[in-house]
């Protein structure tokens, strides 16, 4: 299958008010992107339908949001504050600065697993096969070294009298140090779960690929709590339900595939990626753990209280497994609008861009269009009764063809047109997105038609 043009899904992102750079009058700021108006009603409703799944619909789960700035002892008891750093070697040259493991994944066009790889081992294969800088195309790099990736920040007053604390990287830790408050207050029995959808800091230095991997980014976690015995049919059954997720918010089956790790976590047991075939190959886009009782158990150790849990059946004694899944609601975010995305010839030899998306995900679900500028009362008494129950667009400039056209660019499944029959019998044409075929409907039915088609199941 040929990939996705991502220039043309970065500039449609900018044009029509999806994503745009990150303090672009400034000159921007390198990895930032911020959402526009369009781009933040499609990830807000990405982040409702996984929240829909994992949260509202299986019995015992749970949400939480947690604080972004924590004790600097839970980062202690992670591990992040020792060991949450990439291999980066800077090219001499040009001064680029990349990860060493990345160079040889692009390399070996993933026929190598880098990531099972020890620095010696990176550098000795980058130098055999002498792999030039992406950038410059010179071979001149420095020694691999290591580059912590999370952000230090202070809080204090007075200079000199400061303690570092730092954004956080992930989410989930604020989940397991709420543990025994979690339990205690939803009076869960194992196996429970836990969701939480939140802001994570990287301080990554891999540009050139969009909302990909960014320095600033939304997780969408989801932590299960269980007896050590069930983890593994959990950890399959997660995997079942994030490839199932991946699917019915849009992205297609040949698009998806598990990766296992070929290198685990001296505490997991198991641990594998989905990914998902962007523009620029395949890419993780989630990933499933089985983490053991690693991370209540550290954090029993560190903080001096008890994590175990007591079966209230059997009276047995222990500190729970986690079977972790863990997405970036940025990052499917861009797999949703590359999966969208298409460029359809008309039988009149025109281009049509296109944005497929579910109409539950879609950012507008119906535009009200009048015919002419002189029927804009009436199409705007129409928008008002829609946008009680939708999100809804209005536009009345330029020619009726061309506002199809801009809707459809921005995935907008349904475009409502008012005409001068409209005055007469309170009926709209309706038109669908993807068949670009009308049919009339009284006004009172527009909301029940829609409502149908627009249910995330």
């Amino acid at each position: 299958m040929e990939l996705k043009n991502m220039d043309k899904i970065v500039n449609l992102c900018k044009s029509r008010g999806f994503v745009f750079p990150g303090s672009e009058i400034y000159g921007g700021f390198a990895n930032t992107w911020d959402f526009g108006p369009v781009g933040v009603e499609l990830k807000n409703n990405i982040k409702r339908a996984w929240w829909k799944r994992f949260v509202q619909e299986p019995p015992n789960s749970y949400g939480a949001d947690a604080s972004i700035l924590m004790n600097p002892m839970v980062w202690q008891a992670s591990g992040h504050a020792q060991s949450f750093s990439d291999p980066k070697m800077d090219c001499k040259s040009c001064k680029q600065r990349f990860r060493a493991d990345n160079l040889v994944e692009e390399f070996s066009k993933g026929t190598v697993a880098a990531e099972a790889m020890t620095n010696e081992e990176l550098e000795k294969y980058i130098n055999e096969n002498k792999i030039k800088c992406p950038h410059c195309g010179n071979f001149n790099w420095t020694p691999i070294r290591q580059f912590k990736l999370m952000f230090e920040t202070s809080r204090g007053t007075l200079e000199g009298e400061k303690d570092v604390v730092y954004l956080r990287p992930e989410t989930a830790q604020g989940v397991y140090v709420n543990f025994l408050n979690l339990q205690r207050t939803t009076r869960a029995k194992l196996p429970f779960s836990v969701a939480q959808i939140g802001k994570s800091f990287r301080n990554e230095v891999t540009p050139g690929n969009f909302l990909f991997r960014t320095i600033e980014f939304e997780q969408m976690e989801h932590q299960t709590f269980c007896k050590a015995e069930d983890a593994f049919e959990i950890y399959e059954e997660t995997k079942k339900r994030a490839l199932q997720f991946a699917e019915d918010v849009g992205l297609k089956e040949e698009n998806l595939r598990f990766h296992d790790h070929d290198k685990l976590a001296f505490y997991a047991k198991a641990a594998c990626d989905i990914q998902y075939r962007f523009p620029i190959g395949w890419e993780e886009l989630n990933g499933i753990h089985h983490r053991s009782q690693h991370d209540l158990s550290k954090h029993q150790e560190y903080s001096g209280k008890s994590m175990v849990y007591v079966d209230p059946v059997t009276n047995e004694k222990f500190v729970p497994t986690v079977v972790e899944y863990a997405i970036g609601a940025d990052r499917l975010t861009l797999a949703v609008l590359c999966e969208a995305y298409d460029e359809e010839t008309l039988e009149n030899g025109e281009t049509r861009v296109v944005l497929h998306f579910n109409p539950a995900i879609a950012p507008y679900k119906v535009a009200v269009l009048p015919l002419q500028k002189n029927l804009s009362d009436k199409a705007k008494e129409v928008y008002s009764l829609l946008a009680k129950q939708f999100m809804c667009d209005f536009d009345d400039a330029g020619s009726i063809g061309k506002r199809y056209r801009r809707e459809d660019e921005i995935g907008t499944p349904f475009c409502v047109t008012v005409d001068f029959e409209t005055l007469e019998n309170n009926t709209v044409t309706i038109r669908d997105r993807d068949t670009m075929q009308q049919i009339r409907l009284n006004i009172s039915e527009i909301v029940p038609y829609i409502s149908e088609k627009i249910i995330f199941n």
